[in-house]
């Protein structure tokens, strides 16, 4: 078994990778809205946090109410219980990945995971 994956992603509206790329730890998805469009539901999570990384476009996020403007090379992140939704811009589209992972779950980073080789 190979200790990589890889897939091509297109503007689809939305591609969950943990399938295709047999992702253990994390979920990731690519989403794509058109001018103004937004995902069609408020929601929280119970345990994971979410990192929104904007890939393109423009629009906003509403998180608990507060208006955040988004743009190309941002990147927000919403605890577990931040009640969120994404909207692009009515004269732009958005494209974003997102990231969940469970809250506090991490056990250290690059430097302190690192083996040498």
């Amino acid at each position: 078994m190979s200790n990589y994956s890889k897939v091509s992603v297109v503007e689809n509206p939305r591609t969950e990778l943990h399938d295709q790329l047999g992702l253990t730890g994390a979920e990731v998805s690519i989403n794509h809205l058109p001018a103004g469009a937004s995902v069609p539901f408020v929601h929280a999570h119970k345990n994971n946090e979410e990192i929104y990384i904007i890939l393109s476009g423009k629009g906003k996020a509403v998180i608990d109410g507060d208006e955040i403007v988004l743009a190309k090379g941002d990147v927000i992140r919403v605890s577990p219980e931040g009640k969120r939704q994404l909207f692009a811009a009515e004269d732009s589209e958005i494209s974003y990945a997102c990231i969940q992972v469970k809250a506090g779950s991490i056990e250290g980073y690059t430097a302190d995971d690192a083996i040498m080789c």
